[in-house]
């Protein structure tokens, strides 16, 4: 591959990382290249393993499963903010590639975050803090 259509590519592949909430054709991202679309395709499967529109997928699902790790976005806010325009697609696709559904995966994320000794102390009772938190020096 000639090192200026894979500089094309390196920026098509920018453009979904940046405008992944945006809908991304494939006729768009291959003008963008400057290629046809067809040969966009084989290229970009060839530079980077996957296709465009499976890599654009896996940006969504990512930035929805930060979304949802914060725990401050619902899941219907997190479909929408990574571009997806239907719950059920979005959930569909995120249990596809994550092994479960939006909600439940917020839960776990959720259960996972440890609770600082400072803020737990506030919220624990002083006989449980001293038993179960580090005393501090």
């Amino acid at each position: 591959m000639r090192g200026d259509v894979f500089r094309r590519l390196v920026d098509a592949r920018d453009l979904i990382e940046e405008d992944y909430a945006e809908p991304l054709g494939l006729e768009a991202l291959a003008a963008r290249s400057d290629l046809s679309p067809f040969h966009f395709l084989r290229e970009f499967r060839r530079a980077f393993g996957t296709t465009p529109g499976a890599y654009l997928t896996r940006v969504r699902i990512e930035r929805a499963r930060d979304l949802l790790a914060r725990g401050e976005t619902s899941v219907t806010d997190a479909c929408f903010e990574v571009g997806y325009a239907s719950l059920g697609s979005f959930s569909a696709m995120f249990a596809r590639q994550v092994g479960c559904a939006p909600g439940e995966y917020r839960r776990r994320v959720r259960r996972m975050v440890q609770v600082p000794a400072q803020i737990a102390r506030l919220y624990i009772p002083c006989c449980f803090a001293r038993f179960f938190c580090p005393q501090q020096s």
